[in-house]
């Protein structure tokens, strides 16, 4: 069983969104037509062998690209497949504590996801900080981006130390999964996930075979429980990220953690 921790049903206004222009043109993706089904999502996940996602909403400060609403309608439609992650406006704090605790009390999300380099905001500016006692509260991972943009964005604020390392001191409570692996600043990534308890990293952005050595060495021992699997699924499919997964040269026990038992733990997932 494995199970991807960040991933995206792309619907038009999210994949047709200026801001991936970039992506698109890497992948050499295009804008769909018409809207597509939920049933390609599980496609996808199907021909990655991935038993479950966690698929995330999307908010910035133009608005929703994904409304934690349409999450909680595709997880309605295959509840068996797919868990909601929720996201909400960063520049209205108040609103965005009752709109994280709507989601998780009312519509059973498993977490939080604010992308820094969408807002202009690093993770310990001080908007951030009522959603993260909420989290705790709610008993939620707080989820993020690290390491460098593929969007034409500043990646400063993608800088695991010292913004992470701000928010990890603050709220020693807050379980924390930061995507993107951190390239290319990888190894102060894996430096907080070793400083700190909560503070975990996922793969999402990358496939196997890209992942750094530093990373590797780090799933294959001490960080064994520390790596989640994730896709970011559209923009790279779970078949694509999990092609090289045997060339890293996990044990049973890393793989199984990295796959699903690290998630299952983290995401509080049955």
């Amino acid at each position: 069983m494995t199970i991807d921790v960040w991933m995206q049903h792309p619907t038009l206004k999210f994949v047709g969104h200026e801001v991936f222009e970039p992506l698109r043109r890497w992948t050499r993706q295009e804008v769909p037509s018409e809207e597509p089904p939920l049933e390609m999502t599980i496609a996808a996940m199907d021909a990655g062998e991935i038993r479950f996602g966690l698929t995330s909403a999307w908010y910035g400060p133009g608005g929703p690209l994904i409304a934690n609403d349409e999450v909680a309608r595709f997880v309605a439609a295959s509840p068996e497949r797919l868990a909601g992650i929720a996201s909400v406006d960063l520049h209205r704090p108040m609103a965005a504590v009752r709109e994280l605790r709507r989601c998780v009390k009312e519509l059973g999300f498993k977490g939080l996801r604010l992308l820094p380099w969408l807002w202009g905001l690093p993770p310990n500016d001080r908007r951030y900080y009522p959603l993260y006692a909420e989290c705790v509260e709610l008993g939620v991972p707080f989820c993020t981006q690290v390491g460098h943009t593929g969007p034409l964005r500043t990646s400063e604020t993608g800088r695991p130390i010292p913004y992470l390392d701000d928010v990890a001191l603050d709220f020693p409570e807050l379980t924390i999964v930061a995507g993107h692996i951190g390239y290319p600043w990888t190894e102060e990534m894996i430096t907080l996930a070793r400083k700190y308890p909560n503070v975990h990293i996922d793969t999402s952005a990358y496939a196997a075979k890209r992942y750094p050595a530093a990373l590797v060495e780090y799933m294959r021992g001490s960080g064994r429980r520390k790596v989640l699997f994730g896709s970011n699924y559209p923009m790279l499919l779970p078949h694509q990220a999990l092609a090289d997964l045997d060339t890293l040269g996990l044990d049973a026990e890393a793989r199984a953690l990295f796959l699903a038992d690290n998630a299952r733990r983290v995401f509080n997932l049955a």
